[in-house]
């Protein structure tokens, strides 16, 4: 039984094929093929089930070698099988309430409760589970299979739809390109929206014919149905900001609630740690478990050899305080040897630079720790970005006057001021001045674009503006917005924030580089629970006399240090634009005038060249559309093959 215990980790891969239409018969090798294209999810064990018109794959990271977590894993009539990748944190108590409806458990593991929660309570399972999660279930007396991804997008999952009625899916995009039936023709739209935020928004792929399933989404395909299936969602965040609770109240429950998601957070059986930046969340996630714990906590933190991005003194005062058992190693300025590592792992266009230490600080706890804690999703949740009180201060001037008179008096300022990239962000005047012409939506869109509308219409081509078609990344905004349901200015960027950034940036990120080492991370600040609490509290709880995290901040104040908690926020940045100018000079002309980013079609040469000379000069700080454009090349170099469907740009 305590083996059993043991082997309930789910840190790994899925992926599946199902004939739609049919019962065709696919072969082990190309589900073996599929499988191992994300071998770095799970290295140590792996396995495929087959039957007529299905394919399942899992790669696993092995705790102990027990038949009895292993995956794909069935219930006792071999009618239901799933693929599972996450933690159901809640897993107990649905193990006893399962049983007392007569079901009957071969192991202690998270992934057969729901196989029995789908065959007590259908689809409607997922609202039962607390976690993080993506998985596929098949059910062969109904002939169904079904796709979940957990409410806040903590784990990925793609799919296509091939033309020969294939369905294919896999927690990485790689695990489609794997099919050879897959094509791998580029979106255009895509791309816009990656030279937009930085990533391509859910449910998009940067491939025309892949999606993402969005988070708090399913999606039930039965076979022989001739209409493809939807993805549906299940849960959604509502901002009421309506609860009467008195701010001395809910700090005390805001700790309580965090305290409640760390303990189940911290059920292991293998080497448990966390992440310790130095910022107020991932501190707040420490103190929390070294409450909890009778052993010290295991911490990791990443120092910078540049102080201007080192907060490492701040980690160190969290631990000594806490007596953990702390870890740091430091990270060279000039570590930039990452590009086509993290090309690979991201599998398409991704611009977050901060990919390259998050990359190093999972590899770096790994070597201690198999399940890390994490502090993000705290910012979001509890209103802790600067952009969020400068978008506030652009809503107080946008409330009093009418659109038509901003957009008659800030338009043009905002056409003609400089452009004064030198300038610390506060004095970008230029940038306010647009936003002021905009709408609530279109100006938070705007402050969250790297690439404004007007940088991207310079970069693009003719023939990539043609292929777009009038589209714009603002509608992805614009739709999450009309489902927002409030009127409340920060409640709307925050949900923004939660179907976009979160999710496409934020998750994407940890994810990938946390599993590229097998490394388990867990966020108890992504809470469902602790999401739907805060959103009921009023929004000067958040942002209070300019101080973001208020609420947050008041209620650690026993304990943690008065200046970590109040300094300004730094972020887990690098020196992009000293690595353009410097070492990465020859590599990013070599690069953005090479071949490859000439014959895709996509840009206009000239302005390249422009943004390569302005950014050496020093005219121009360049770097962030620069590194995009790099990224983007790493991308097109190892995947060879992704330009099909690029000659009608010409």
């Amino acid at each position: 039984p305590e083996a059993n215990k043991r082997a309930r980790l789910s840190m790994c891969g899925i992926s599946g094929i199902f004939d739609t239409q049919g019962t065709r018969a696919y072969s082990r090798e190309l589900i073996v093929r599929i499988n191992d294209a994300q071998a770095h999810r799970g290295p140590d064990e792996h396995d495929v089930h087959l039957e007529p018109g299905l394919a399942l794959g899992h790669r696993r990271l092995s705790v102990i070698d027990l038949a009895a977590g292993q995956q794909p894993l069935f219930n006792q009539a071999g009618t239901v099988g799933i693929v599972f990748n996450g933690e159901i944190y809640n897993y107990r108590d649905l193990t006893d309430e399962l049983k007392a409806l007569g079901y009957h458990f071969r192991t202690r593991s998270d992934t057969e409760v729901i196989v029995h929660a789908w065959s007590a309570w259908g689809e409607a399972c997922v609202h039962r589970l607390r976690g993080m999660f993506a998985f596929a279930l098949w059910d062969r007396d109904r002939q169904t299979l079904f796709l979940a991804r957990d409410r806040m997008g903590v784990k990925p999952m793609h799919y296509a739809w091939l033309p020969d009625g294939s369905f294919v899916f896999g927690s990485e995009l790689k695990v489609l390109t794997a099919h050879p039936g897959f094509a791998r023709d580029i979106d255009p739209l895509a791309v816009e929206e990656y030279f937009t935020f930085g990533y391509v928004q859910d449910p998009r792929c940067i491939y025309r014919h892949a999606h993402k399933l969005p988070a708090a989404h399913t999606l039930t395909l039965k076979r022989g149905e001739k209409n493809r299936a939807s993805a549906c969602p299940y849960w959604d965040v509502s901002f009421t900001n309506n609860s009467i609770i008195t701010l001395q109240d809910a700090q005390a429950e805001l700790r309580e609630r965090i305290t409640e998601s760390v303990r189940l957070r911290m059920i292991a059986d293998v080497p448990l740690g966390a992440f310790l930046s130095g910022g107020v969340d991932s501190s707040a996630v420490v103190a929390t478990m070294a409450g909890l714990s009778s052993t010290p906590v295991q911490t990791c933190s990443i120092g910078f050899d540049d102080p201007r991005f080192d907060e490492s003194s701040y980690a160190k005062q969290v631990a000594e305080r806490y007596r953990t058992n702390h870890r740091m190693e430091i990270v060279s300025s000039d570590d930039f040897d990452l590009i086509d590592t993290l090309a690979w792992l991201y599998d398409e266009p991704y611009a977050d630079s901060s990919a390259i230490p998050t990359y190093r600080v999972c590899q770096m706890a790994r070597k201690h720790v198999t399940v890390a804690l994490s502090g993000d999703g705290g910012d979001e949740s509890l209103g802790g970005y600067r952009r969020y009180r400068m978008h506030l201060g652009e809503e107080a001037v946008r409330g009093r006057l009418p659109l038509a008179l901003r957009r008659g008096m800030f338009g043009p300022l905002g056409r003609w001021y400089p452009k004064a990239d030198w300038a610390p962000r506060s004095l970008r005047a230029k940038t306010t001045f647009q936003a002021l012409a905009m709408d609530s939506v279109q100006a938070y869109c705007h402050s969250m674009s790297m690439l404004r509308g007007d940088q991207r219409q310079a970069l693009f081509s003719p023939g990539l503006q043609r292929s777009l078609g009038g589209y714009h990344a603002l509608e992805v905004f614009r739709q999450h917005a009309a489902r927002a349901q409030t009127d409340d200015p920060l409640a709307l960027i925050q949900y923004l924030d939660y179907k976009t950034w979160l999710i496409g940036d934020i998750n994407t990120k940890v994810d990938r580089a946390s599993m590229a080492h097998s490394l388990e991370v867990r966020e108890p600040l992504m809470d469902h629970l602790l999401v739907e609490w805060l959103a009921t509290l009023p929004s000067d709880f958040k942002i209070r006399g300019g101080q973001g995290k208020a609420i947050f901040k008041q209620a650690y104040e026993p304990l943690l240090p008065h200046d970590l908690l109040y300094r300004p926020k730094m972020g887990f940045s690098v020196p992009l634009a000293a690595w353009l100018r410097g070492p990465l000079k020859d590599r990013v002309r070599s690069a953005l005038q090479g071949e490859r980013m000439r014959d895709c079609g996509y840009f206009n040469p000239a302005t390249i060249s422009r943004l390569i000379d302005e950014h050496n000069s020093g005219m121009r700080d360049h770097a962030t559309a620069l590194w995009m454009l790099l990224m983007f090349e790493a991308f097109l170099r190892v995947n060879e093959g992704a330009l099909v469907g690029a000659a009608a740009l010409h």
